[in-house]
């Protein structure tokens, strides 16, 4: 299974590489999106994994919260989502565990877009649950659940 994933986030990766770089120069160096930056740094991100009591159940609600598609299926035990039109971002892993979650996660996701509440109200169509709005001068962001429990949050920039 892990060399079926590190395969295909290879291929991804290796052909993004010549993407983002170009668009590092500009922007910066950012250690979480492409290794080269640092000197002796060999990492580049792969994806992110949630862990699922059902990955196959709640790839049907990722799937549609952000156009992806299921392009490994290691026998419902870790589904891989990469998205359609936009290859060179990290893909979105779901793994089965036996155990439901509990407590607040310790890492989440964070989405942005112009349209927070547009955004919003079509990820809880999908089936996601509002959990709380926040405010601070230039941000805000709301706090969502996907349907197993899995906390991210979607934020927009405004004016201060």
């Amino acid at each position: 299974m892990r060399k079926c994933a590190a395969k295909s986030s290879e291929r991804r990766l290796a052909s993004s590489n010549g993407l983002l770089r170009g668009a590092l120069a500009v922007a910066g160096p950012f250690l979480s999106v492409v290794g080269r930056n640092v000197r002796g740094m060999k990492l580049n991100m792969g994806g992110i994994t949630i862990d699922s009591h059902d990955p196959r159940a709640l790839a049907e609600f990722w799937t549609k919260a952000l156009d992806l598609e299921v392009v490994l299926d290691a026998d419902g035990f870790f589904l891989q989502l990469s998205s359609r039109t936009r290859p060179e971002q990290p893909y979105l892993g779901l793994q089965k565990v036996p155990e439901d979650r509990a407590g607040k996660n310790r890492v989440h996701i964070d989405f942005s877009t112009e349209d927070r509440e547009g955004e919003v109200d079509r990820l809880v169509s999908l089936g996601a649950t509002n959990v709380e709005t926040h405010d601070v001068p230039g941000l805000t962001w709301t706090v969502l659940r996907d349907p197993e429990g899995n906390e991210f949050c979607v934020g927009s920039a405004h004016a201060r």
